[in-house]
């Protein structure tokens, strides 16, 4: 890493965790150089089905902190 890079690493690790967080949101999406418009298209559809469902009352879910719980369960 360069010297540039380890100083800004270490001056935004001083920034507040939404900070961050908007950061790491726009650096990882600054890593895809291409849009696949199909795929971006599909997972259009998908939500919009999704969002219908749950407007409609059609959709079942569970609290997060249960479903968080059975994948530790599961997985730990």
């Amino acid at each position: 890493m360069t010297e540039t890079a380890e100083r800004l690493k270490f001056e935004l690790s001083q920034l507040s965790v939404k900070d961050r967080a908007e950061l790491a949101y726009f650096l990882i999406h600054s890593l895809d150089e291409e849009v696949d418009y199909d795929v971006e298209s599909t997972w259009d559809v998908e939500l919009m089905r999704r969002m219908q469902e749950i407007n409609e009352d059609a959709a079942s879910g569970k609290p997060s902190n249960q479903v968080f719980t059975d994948l530790r369960e599961k997985y730990l």
